[in-house]
């Protein structure tokens, strides 16, 4: 909204500004209130996405798809702000397309887009800043951005694998849970009752979950404070260094799930570092990204291990030989690509490997954790429906 502002008094203190709000009549009230008066207002239209943060998400689907745009239109020979230009016309996401406005005035205003981008980390990571700077060393923009949609779209595959085998699972452990309070708190209390009136002698496991359900009765509230306060004090620890440190050595241990997080680490940091050699990034920032990347406190302690011992002059493959989370074939790999020169090619054909290899683990994980809650769903269930079945059949036997 611009407004000329004035008062009676002599016209050189008149002044030009802008400000926000519904209507002229909104911001005349708030001025009339300073001693200031309105001479002429006018309403412009303002749009939001003027204003984004640094600090904005985006879907990773939306962005997989407007880099590839990116990319095909690079390629085809149209130069970068006609690019982004065209990139905003066709996003739907307004998030997204606030940030690729930003985007496109920082690149004309001359800056690279590397630095244009690296203002939003959240949106594009470092290892995308990475491709992109190296794709503005070597002229080859365009195949670094079709080289970045294809790694953000396997990391996207990854993890979307993993989310939908867990959602069973925790389906079910939901359902666990709220059938077996229901039954402690709801069903065996009103049987109390009919059990006292008989004065009938209960069996044991009668006795035991009747003592369980009266103290879910009287505990149950003051159990799930403590369990709540544990669980937040647990994220508060988890945040922490070294509780990032425990928690993320702690996974690697637990049976059949450290597996499946050894492979998610292994797969997305030697897919990182295949992808950023190709690009010409150096070893050494490569390995630096690659271990960043892997989101494990371990796993990246030891890439910057081998950092350090690339650094004295050794080679990788010598350097991995150290580290037990590294696997013996991984190793043998890595040499091999080492001896021939195309490292790049072979980590990015491991990497492949290690993706099909962690969805064979996930679908044999779920397979055996499906049917492991079923039985333990049963046998909680059966036994409270047990207790209960056994004192009944008994009242109702003749004297």
């Amino acid at each position: 909204m611009r407004l000329e502002s004035g008062s009676p008094i002599p016209a050189q203190t008149a002044f030009k500004s802008y400000a926000r709000a519904e209507t002229v009549k909104n911001v005349a009230q708030r001025l009339n209130e300073t001693g200031t008066q309105i001479a002429r207002g006018e309403q412009l239209e303002y749009d939001d996405e003027d204003d984004v943060s640094p600090l904005v998400r985006v879907r990773s689907r939306d962005l997989i798809t407007t880099t590839q745009q990116l990319a095909i239109l690079v390629e085809s020979g149209v130069t970068l702000a006609p690019a982004l230009a065209a990139a905003i016309e066709e996003e739907r996401n307004p998030t997204l397309r606030a940030v690729l406005r930003k985007v496109k005035e920082s690149v004309e205003g001359g800056q690279d887009f590397s630095s244009a981008i690296a203002q939003f980390p959240r949106v594009f990571n470092a290892t995308f800043v990475a491709l992109a700077k190296a794709g503005e060393k070597t002229g080859a923009l365009g195949s670094m951005l079709r080289r970045a949609a294809g790694y953000m779209q396997s990391e996207y595959e990854t993890r979307s694998k993993i989310r939908s085998a867990m959602i069973y699972p925790a389906i079910m452990l939901i359902m666990s849970i709220a059938v077996t309070t229901f039954l402690l708190t709801f069903v065996l209390p009103k049987f109390v009752p009919v059990f006292e009136s008989r004065h009938a002698k209960l069996p044991k496991i009668t006795v035991v979950m009747l003592g369980i359900s009266d103290f879910a009765v009287k505990y149950g509230p003051a159990v799930i404070s403590a369990v709540g306060g544990l669980a937040v004090a647990g994220v508060i620890f988890r945040r922490t260094k070294k509780g990032r440190e425990w928690w993320d050595a702690f996974k690697l241990r637990v049976p059949m799930l450290g597996m499946v997080t050894k492979k998610v680490a292994l797969s997305r940091s030697v897919r990182t570092l295949g992808t950023l050699l190709g690009s010409g990034i150096s070893v050494l920032e490569a390995i630096e990204l690659a271990a960043e990347i892997a989101e494990n406190t371990v796993v990246r302690r030891a890439w910057l291990s081998i950092k350090d011992g690339l650094i004295e002059g050794r080679r990788i493959c010598d350097c991995m030989k150290q580290h037990a989370i590294f696997p013996r074939s991984l190793v043998q790999m890595v040499a091999a690509g080492e001896e021939t020169g195309h490292l790049d090619a072979v980590l990015e054909r491991t990497a492949e490997f290690y993706e099909r290899e962690l969805e064979t683990t996930i679908k044999t994980v779920t397979s055996l954790i499906e049917p492991v809650m079923i039985i333990v769903m049963g046998f909680v269930v059966g036994t409270i429906g047990l207790s209960l079945l056994l004192p009944i059949f008994s009242l109702s036997r003749p004297a």
